[in-house]
Parts: C-alpha cells; sequence; structure tokens
C-alpha cells in the first residue's frame, strides 16, 4: 500500500482533535513540564546558548560534573517519564476502548521494558551499519574516502531511521514486546514508502522549526529586554512548549501512518470519525 500523505495528516489531525483533552494532560506531565525544569535548571545542557558567556566549554570537570551525580539521575528518570508517557500518548490515540488516563499509563509502563530493548538494538544496528565503516575510513587517512563515508552514512541513518520509525506504534498498538520483532514489523510496514515517509518527516521539522524561531522572536527577543533570568524562562517555555506540541503531532502522525500501512485489521481507529 502507498502512503496518502493528505489522509495520514486528516486521520492525525482527527486522533489528536477526538482525545486532545487527556493528551494535553499527559503531554503536560510527562513532556512539557520536565524539559521546562531541565531548561530552567541546567540551561547550558538543554539551551548552551543561554549557558552564558562564562562557562569555560574546555573545562573536561564541570562537563563531567553535569552528566554525573543527581542530574544523571534525573535525566534517566526523565527519559523513563517520556517513554511511558509517549507509549500512554499512542495507546490514547487509537484505543477504540477508549482507554482512561490510568489504563493509557498501565499500558505506557508495561510496555516500558520492551521500549528501551528496542531502542538499544536499533542503536546498535545503526552503529554496526553506520559508525563502524566511518571509523574505518577515518583511519585509512583519506580525506576524501572519509568525507564520502560521512555522506554515505548520513544517507544509511536516514534509511534506517525511516525504516525504524513504527517501531513505538508496533509496541503501543499491536502489543508487540519482543524488540526484534517489533523492528522486523516496522520494516516489513514501511516497505514500500521509504521516500514519502522521508518527505513526510521532513515537512513535519521544518515546519516546527519555523513555528520554534517564530515563536522565539515573537516571545523571546521581549523577555530579553528584561535580563538574564527572563531570557532563559523565555527560551526554556518556548522550547518546552514546542517540544511538546512536536510530540503530539508526531505521534498522531506515527498513529495514523500506522493505520493506514497495517490496514484496519490492526489498532481500529474508526471510531474517531463517528
Amino acid at each position: 500500500m502507498k502512503l496518502d500523505m493528505g489522509q495520514a495528516w486528516s486521520h492525525a489531525v482527527a486522533l489528536i482533535s477526538g482525545n486532545r483533552d487527556i493528551i494535553l494532560i499527559v503531554a503536560g506531565v510527562f513532556f512539557f513540564l520536565p524539559y521546562l525544569a531541565l531548561s530552567l535548571l541546567v540551561p547550558e545542557i538543554m539551551n548552551p546558548m543561554a549557558a552564558g558567556a562564562g562557562a569555560n566549554p574546555q573545562d573536561p570537570d564541570a562537563a563531567l560534573a553535569m552528566l554525573t551525580g543527581p542530574f544523571a539521575f534525573g535525566m534517566l528518570g526523565i527519559a523513563i517519564l517520556q517513554g511511558i508517557g509517549t507509549i500512554a500518548l499512542l495507546a490514547m490515540l487509537t484505543d477504540h476502548a477508549r482507554p482512561t488516563l490510568q489504563e493509557a499509563l498501565a499500558v505506557g509502563a508495561k510496555a516500558l521494558l520492551p521500549y528501551i530493548g528496542t531502542l538499544l538494538l536499533q542503536g546498535l544496528i545503526v552503529v554496526l551499519v553506520l559508525v563502524v565503516p566511518i571509523v574505518l575510513a577515518t583511519v585509512s587517512g583519506n580525506a576524501g574516502i572519509t568525507a564520502l563515508a560521512a555522506l554515505i552514512g548520513v544517507v544509511i541513518f536516514l534509511y534506517f531511521y525511516v525504516k525504524f520509525s513504527l517501531t513505538v506504534p508496533v509496541i503501543a498498538i499491536e502489543k508487540q514486546y519482543n524488540p526484534v520483532a517489533v523492528l522486523r514489523r516496522s520494516w516489513a510496514l514501511t516497505k514500500g514508502n521509504s521516500l514519502r515517509l522521508l518527505a513526510f518527516y521532513v515537512l513535519l521539522f521544518v515546519a516546527f522549526l519555523v513555528v520554534s524561531m517564530v515563536a522565539g522572536i515573537i516571545i523571546g527577543l521581549p523577555l530579553a529586554l528584561f535580563g538574564g533570568a527572563a531570557a532563559t524562562f523565555g527560551s526554556g517555555f518556548i522550547g518546552a512548549l514546542t517540544n511538546t506540541i512536536m510530540v503530539i503531532v508526531f505521534m498522531g502522525v506515527l498513529a495514523a501512518v500506522h493505520a493506514q500501512l497495517s490496514g484496519p485489521s490492526v489498532g481500529a481507529v474508526s471510531d474517531v470519525f463517528e
């Protein structure tokens, strides 16, 4: 089946609109607030430009301190929360039984370990396929070969990103918890639509980039006039808001793409249009 991007977008909008109240709660708790908190508490990690000119980027002790201790545990905790929130969002978007918030979060918690396992396996595959050849080309000492390997690496990375882009819907919607089976299912679903999906994702990314820049100009610049603290808050707020909107829309798009490519037998979502 060939992907219809217009139909997928309309379906995504319908899914989000039909579940907007509960989606806003989950997205606010699991994405907006953690991102905003990190942006305010550790601006040099979330937004290096907001850290100020006084920081020494060559200080290894300072960099190590940011990546260990309480901060590292905080990042791990947020990553776990967002993993649960991501799966819960897809469950609420696509489950025809209309799960409650508690039920959706239970689905997210149950699927967390398979989700992490899938991400680790996916990362290992990308490293083996992408990083190793580039390292070998770099060791060769030939600049031309290294540049060519880097270019090919970008193409390979984008290809694998598209092929594995439906792993979360496979976990959340099809309730498939075997990481190997999840990756194989995503690969099969995207077969014949890689270029269309890449174009779809690029269009979404560009749209969010433009929205983020416009929001930064409209909101960020006026706040910058009130000093560093206001500028940091404005930057963090805009980043958290745009990031949360991007997550919601992208989850809706993934749900719609999955529904279209998998057919009506998996993940009943027709009730959204009733």
